[in-house]
């Protein structure tokens, strides 16, 4: 999923994978510049099945990317960790990932580089529900109480805890349990769990078939507009091939600027790579789609990770874009 966040020990992987990687250069095959001037014009992305991958398909579709000499083979995963794990052991040359998990990576010595925002947040996308007959009424109600979340420590309970502190409480105030998205629905109807932090689609879903209500939007204040996934190569990757890079950026620049002005575009494409119909991808929630790589928007993610003690310094998110070194 979306947010799934890289437990230790899969960061520590992830750099030990780095360390292989850096030995024996990428895991993918090496190509001689074709006519195009590409340093390589074969690539695997990874892509998550969610909304915040939209304009890579919409690019592959539209064949963007083969106007600039790329073929691009778009390969699922399941999450963050899964994600960057495929990046940094060589089988993928770019993927989605969300910004929490990105940073913690680099923050425990993988240098990635961030070529493009996707995906940000808009009111009432990622929102804490409770049941149809809870009878909590504000996230102060939450004391003590059991909150759903995709992943620990990742976007969910950073989201989550800016709320909580807004209205006296602390993350120490609840327990935060971990359960995939699909399986949220039926924990809140067994009371199992008191509330659960949903993104789209599973929001509308849950109103739909068990009559959950909304209690909190994550997405305010502190996080308003919040950063939430974009594309990362690594570091090696990106100084090797820098024009391959370019050309990457170029192509989904413009499927960001389609997804962006076109709500039709977006809600097209949706029910070809996920499990969204047309119906749901009609009147879901969608976030914003950025058309710019924005440090200081960025740099956002880094303080308030920083501000809840997921990061124990500051991480300089310009040195992380491209043309700049780490």
């Amino acid at each position: 999923m979306r947010f799934r966040l890289a437990s230790r020990a899969v960061i520590a992987g992830l750099t030990a994978m780095l360390a292989l990687s850096a030995c024996g250069g990428s895991g993918t095959k090496a190509e001689t510049p074709g006519a195009s001037g590409l340093e390589k014009s074969k690539i695997a992305v990874g892509a998550l099945p969610i909304p915040d991958s939209a304009s890579l398909y919409i690019a592959n579709k539209r064949g963007f990317f083969k106007e600039e000499g790329l073929t691009v083979d778009i390969q699922m995963v399941q999450g963050g960790a899964q994600a960057q794990q495929s990046l940094l052991g060589g089988s993928l040359d770019a993927t989605q990932t969300n910004y929490v998990s990105t940073f913690l990576a680099q923050a425990a010595g993988n240098k990635l580089k961030i070529i493009a925002d996707l995906y940000q947040a808009a009111p009432n996308a990622f929102v804490i529900m409770v049941a149809k007959n809870s009878s909590i009424k504000s996230p102060a109600d939450l004391k003590g109480k059991k909150v759903a979340v995709n992943s620990l420590r990742n976007i969910g309970t950073l989201s989550i805890t800016s709320v909580l502190k807004t209205h006296g409480l602390t993350d120490k105030d609840v327990q935060f349990v971990e359960f995939p998205f699909p399986d949220m629905a039926g924990k809140l109807e067994q009371g199992v769990v008191d509330a659960a932090w949903m993104p789209e689609p599973h929001l509308t879903a849950v109103q739909k078939n068990i009559g959950a209500q909304k209690l909190a939007d994550t997405m305010t204040a502190a996080t308003s507009d919040f950063p939430i996934a974009g594309v990362v190569v690594t570091e090696e990757f990106a100084s090797r091939n820098p024009k391959t890079v370019a050309a990457m950026q170029r192509a989904l620049a413009k499927g960001q600027e389609i997804a962006a002005t076109d709500r039709k575009a977006v809600e097209e494409i949706l029910p070809t790579y996920t499990k969204i119909d047309a119906a749901t991808a009609a009147v879901i929630t969608l976030g914003g789609f950025p058309t710019s790589l924005d440090q200081t928007r960025l740099q956002r993610v880094v303080d308030l990770m920083v501000e809840q003690g997921y990061l124990s310094e500051k991480i300089d998110v310009k040195a992380m874009l491209p043309g700049t070194s780490g």
